[in-house]
């Protein structure tokens, strides 16, 4: 299964191809609203304004499986979003990223893109991968690694 055969839903409830978007770099982050690492939607917000007409497409995932940080609706998380961070870039419908229950995008991207120590499971909100034009997933990040830290392999990327 490649990464352009799966279907997601949109914070709206709308059936999403993950096909739509290929020929783009992407961004996937699992998301909270109620996390330490939440201010990180501004920066996701930044990239998304700096190298989206480039082609960088930042997807955000909330997931309410860390500590119960994302425990609102998907309207009350598309409010928050937009209201404290200014988030424009698509926001899914709630997920989750680990377990008997991940969603099928997040089964790939673990499976493509390992953790510290070779791990596969999602250790906390945030965790981020980053995938070529062509589908692939060239790189994961932790939950800890700013947006910034990032920024450098979407321009190489964005460049190929």
């Amino acid at each position: 299964m490649s990464l352009y055969d799966i279907e997601v839903r949109g914070i709206r409830g709308e059936t999403l191809r993950m096909e739509d978007y290929r020929g783009k770099v992407l961004l996937i982050v699992n998301t909270a609203s109620q996390c330490g690492f939440t201010p990180q939607y501004s920066e996701l917000q930044r990239l998304h304004e700096t190298y989206g007409p480039q082609g960088l497409q930042v997807l955000g995932f909330p997931c309410n499986q860390f500590a119960g940080q994302e425990p609102g609706s998907n309207e009350e998380i598309r409010q928050f979003c937009q209201l404290n961070h200014g988030v424009t870039f698509p926001l899914h419908a709630k997920i989750e990223v680990r377990g008997p229950g991940a969603h099928p995008l997040f089964r790939h991207l673990t499976r493509e893109a390992r953790g510290f120590l070779g791990t596969k499971a999602i250790k906390w909100n945030f965790t981020k991968f980053l995938v070529d034009r062509d589908g692939r997933v060239v790189k994961r990040f932790a939950p800890n690694a700013a947006p910034a830290k990032v920024e450098p392999y979407i321009r190489k990327l964005l460049e190929a």
